[in-house]
């Protein structure tokens, strides 16, 4: 009887595209310019991302769209969620604020445009130019993903 070795980083998909954001829109905002100037149609996902790290709950918001008929699949990640915390205090503010990251080595960037499927480079490149374009928005550029440690967080 044979025996077949498994690599564990046979069930890893790094086969989609990563484009950061960097905007002070909101998710839904960001959402709704994305399908006025890419001509698509990103919906809330039925799920947000959820860590718990450290003790602390975090909680990323998802965006979803499919396009059957090229094969795409399409999801706006935020990468920023903030949390207030009661601290104990003396002074007037008894509340303070925390950020936690998905993508911890990529602070300044606020959402991931991940990109599954048939996608050409020069598709690509096409809608990171359409995003700069917004004025809203402050860049846009794609990522290498196996330049990052967290890429697992992006896998669901």
């Amino acid at each position: 009887m044979p025996i077949y070795e498994v690599n564990i980083n046979e069930f890893s998909n790094d086969d989609y595209v990563l484009i950061g954001i960097h905007t002070t829109l909101s998710e839904y905002k960001l959402a709704y310019l994305l399908n006025q100037h890419l001509h698509i149609k990103f919906n809330r996902a039925g799920y947000d991302l959820d860590f718990i790290k450290k003790g602390s709950q975090s909680s990323y918001t998802v965006y979803e769209y499919t396009n059957v008929k090229l094969c795409q699949d399409w999801f706006l990640i935020a990468n920023v969620y903030k949390s207030t915390l009661e601290v104990e205090s003396i002074s007037l503010f008894n509340q303070s604020d925390s950020i936690t990251r998905l993508i911890p080595e990529k602070k300044k960037v606020d959402f991931f445009l991940k990109l599954e499927g048939d996608f050409d480079y020069d598709s690509i490149v096409k809608i990171v130019e359409v995003i700069k374009q917004i004025p809203q928005i402050i860049t846009s550029y794609q990522i290498e993903v196996n330049s990052l440690k967290s890429k697992d967080f992006l896998i669901f």
